[in-house]
């Protein structure tokens, strides 16, 4: 690639990656203007003065912090649940031989092709059955399995050398004592990239909350959101300043777990 072609590739990436950028930047810098100065000017950055009392307001009015707590226990029950079951599931598709395996595997990889929308009704009747409606069981376990996730860690147990598990059987290690002192350890890139793309998952759901959960004490953050949206539809600000306390969370999880998701990725998919 000449120095030209090069410099026009870099350009291109560039003006792409500010475009991507730019509605996080002004999410950001319109949190941090008075109502007047967001609609006189979009395109200013700032305003004239730093509104730093927009966040202190969002979270003493719509209760913002009790809903960010809701969510982050939610979604650390789910992204532990979903580690487990997918490490089980993963472990057992692929090292464990029995009648069925890939049509049991190859079945269970399907339930991703199926609309949320698709089971919605069902999985709400399931939750008034158990008596889960405005609980937070409700929130958690029907979000434990992801087929998704058992297929991630399929792949990635699928490339660990037979040898090193031969000889832990001679040693006399169960399957149990294989599975969480020898496969775990080496499927820490795959298990990062599992917890991060739960994390954003259960962190970002919305539709399921706003089924489920009516109580406001039970609310999570995207609900807080739009009750903010539907109370403070005028005051731009106040909005802008929700949605980055929001998202500042899943922000700091992918820049924790950047590197292992990128190596997870790599090494589940390409190989």
């Amino acid at each position: 690639m000449s120095l030209v072609q090069r410099f026009l590739l870099y350009a291109f990436l560039a003006i792409v990656g500010a475009v991507m950028a730019y509605p996080f930047f002004f999410m950001v810098t319109t949190s941090l203007k008075d109502n007047q100065s967001a609609f006189a000017n979009i395109l200013a950055p700032f305003g004239p003065s730093l509104e730093w009392a927009n966040y202190r307001a969002v979270l003493s009015t719509i209760n913002m912090g009790r809903y960010m707590l809701n969510t982050a226990f939610i979604t650390i029950c789910v992204v532990i649940g979903q580690i487990f079951t997918s490490v089980m599931g993963g472990y057992a598709f692929a090292r464990i031989k029995f009648p069925g395996r890939e049509a049991l595997f190859r079945a269970y990889l399907g339930t991703i092709m199926i609309p949320f929308m698709v089971i919605l009704i069902p999985t709400y009747k399931l939750m008034l059955l158990f008596n889960w409606v405005d609980r937070y069981e409700s929130l958690i376990i029907p979000w434990l399995f992801t087929a998704y996730g058992t297929f991630l860690m399929r792949q990635f147990f699928r490339n660990i050398p037979n040898e090193l598990e031969e000889a832990a059987v001679i040693d006399g290690a169960n399957r149990f004592t294989i599975l969480w002192r020898i496969f775990v350890p080496l499927s820490l890139p795959a298990i990062a990239t599992l917890a991060t793309i739960s994390f954003l998952y259960a962190w970002n759901s919305f539709i399921w909350p706003l089924v489920v959960i009516h109580n406001k004490e039970m609310y999570v953050v995207t609900q807080g959101l739009a009750d903010l949206q539907g109370g403070y539809h005028a005051n731009v600000p106040y909005i802008m300043a929700g949605a980055t306390l929001a998202i500042l969370p899943t922000v700091l999880v992918y820049i924790l777990a950047q590197r292992y998701f990128v190596e997870g990725i790599a090494t589940t998919g390409l190989k």
